[in-house]
């Protein structure tokens, strides 16, 4: 697998003090660079910010769910793939704290070569998060 390099997202929330106790918080992820309207986290090595969105600037479409091997899951939805001790760590952090999921803990693919554990949660402005976990990070694009 070639070189890994952070990539960069923007997402809309409606509080960044919400957004501050969810990435911070919650998910552990270290607080960057803020201004008034948005607020930047290291999301496990990646750069992830939270933009301001005023209620009168979002629709009122809820997320699409598509199936996924027996499972639906929201669309859409961005996370980050873990090792599996990492995802294990996370997952049981989030239980600990009572932080409800939206798709449970689960190994998805099993036996197969994409193997891997799967769950979903839901930030407070309604954004879905999907965070994977893979024995051997060279099978992430394996069929």
């Amino acid at each position: 697998m070639p070189e890994l390099r952070p990539f960069h997202l923007a997402v809309p929330v409606h509080d960044l003090d919400e957004a501050r106790e969810f990435y911070n918080g919650i998910l552990g992820c270290p607080e960057g660079r803020s201004a008034e309207h948005w607020v930047d986290f290291d999301l496990f090595g990646h750069q992830f910010v939270c933009h301001l969105q005023s209620e009168s600037d979002t629709d009122e479409l809820r997320p699409a769910k598509n199936e996924v091997d027996g499972v639906q899951v929201p669309i859409p939805h961005f996370g980050v793939v873990l090792s599996m001790p990492e995802w294990r760590k996370l997952a049981d952090r989030l239980d600990k704290l009572q932080q409800p999921f939206l798709v449970d803990p689960v190994i998805r693919f099993a036996g197969q070569p994409g193997e891997q554990g799967t769950f979903f949660i839901m930030d407070p402005s309604g954004n879905a998060l999907e965070f994977k976990g893979f024995d051997n990070l060279d099978r992430l694009f394996s069929s």
